[in-house]
């Protein structure tokens, strides 16, 4: 299966296969989670969901697929919660999506940051570790962050994990835990990293994507927190809910057990750029409200994905004007 597979949620040669088997999911009122759980029900499986607070904006509740799932609440950081779950629902495969997932936040808040990605995640594949005989697969989400700062650009599988400002440490040691638990206990775990991801779904509007969106939406100008010239590749969240599914078939196989896949379209662009790009999209003129103002951001990144079309078989199916073309159309419904 190829990220094509994704394209309309339907007519996946996996799907047949997703229909006998079950999947919990934690981050599940993310973006990235939303349409997940949309695709793993598309292809028949049966989901559970972990969720902290319900959020009636989610595209999870918004697309209805939450009545589809059975809801587990609670948080990551409650391990009696999580290994109930499991032993309860029986899932055997695993999704890790949840996070705290936005830097500023993890700069003001280091030590919540910390106690969600890092505890979280061990809690996670401690579960999975006690319930073995039921969990045959497990998906980490990691992040381009975990590789922290380094000139050897585009960053390969290869590359140390060195984060260093209190986001991408959490990354990195949620990274370094799902491995841990491979090499000491065989758990069949993968990581996945990707770059930036967007897509409708997406309500933290102080992201680039959303907040030009809507910016330019309401006919103000958009504000980016950095001085506009670092740079990021962007990967639509379709693609990335393709990767995800992917990775999770490839785990039948032993060899991908331990292993991690960088997820990327590949073209890095500066956040000026971006906002440029979408412009067009939008068939606008706008004027950036550039404060330079970010702290505990890594000025340029962008992954190399050839291990995962290499291994996996993946690859984007969505353009970036495609794919913001569709991101561009899911804020207009919303805020409407």
């Amino acid at each position: 299966m190829t990220g094509a597979a994704l394209d309309g949620f339907h007519g996946s040669s996996g799907r047949s296969d997703w229909q006998e088997r079950r999947a919990f999911v934690t981050g599940a009122t993310g973006i990235v989670g939303s349409w997940l759980v949309r695709e793993l029900l598309a292809r028949g499986a049966y989901v559970v969901v972990l969720i902290k607070d319900a959020d009636p904006q989610s595209e999870l509740f918004r697309s209805g697929d939450i009545r589809r799932t059975s809801v587990v609440n609670g948080c990551l950081e409650d391990y009696g919660t999580l290994e109930r779950a499991i032993s309860l629902h029986e899932p055997d495969t695993v999704f890790h999506l949840g996070a705290q997932a936005l830097v500023a936040v993890a700069q003001r808040s280091p030590l919540s940051t910390f106690e969600t990605n890092i505890r979280g995640t061990y809690n996670v594949l401690e579960a999975c570790r006690v319930h073995h005989a039921l969990v045959q697969r497990v998906v980490v989400a990691s992040s381009d962050k975990a590789y922290g700062e380094t000139d050897r650009l585009p960053y390969t599988e290869e590359l140390p994990l060195d984060g260093r400002h209190p986001y991408d440490v959490s990354k990195s040691c949620g990274d370094l835990l799902a491995q841990s638990y491979h090499h000491a206990y065989g758990l069949p775990v993968a990581v996945a990293r990707c770059g930036n991801v967007y897509g409708g779904g997406d309500l933290n509007w102080s992201r680039i994507v959303p907040g030009t969106i809507r910016s330019i939406l309401r006919g103000s100008s958009p504000v980016i927190r950095s001085d506009g010239t670092f740079t990021r590749d962007y990967i639509y969240v379709r693609d990335v809910a393709a990767a995800y599914v992917t990775l999770a078939e490839r785990l039948e196989r032993d060899s991908v057990h331990g292993q991690a896949f960088n997820f990327s379209d590949e073209s890095p662009l500066s956040v000026l750029e971006m906002v440029d790009r979408i412009a067009r999209v939008m068939a606008t003129d706008v004027r950036p409200d550039v404060r330079a103002t970010a702290t505990g951001e890594i000025r340029h990144q962008h992954l190399s994905s050839v291990k995962a079309r290499r291994i996996l078989g993946w690859q984007p199916a969505f353009s970036l004007d495609r794919g913001l073309r569709e991101t561009v159309d899911w804020y207009r419904a919303f805020l409407d």
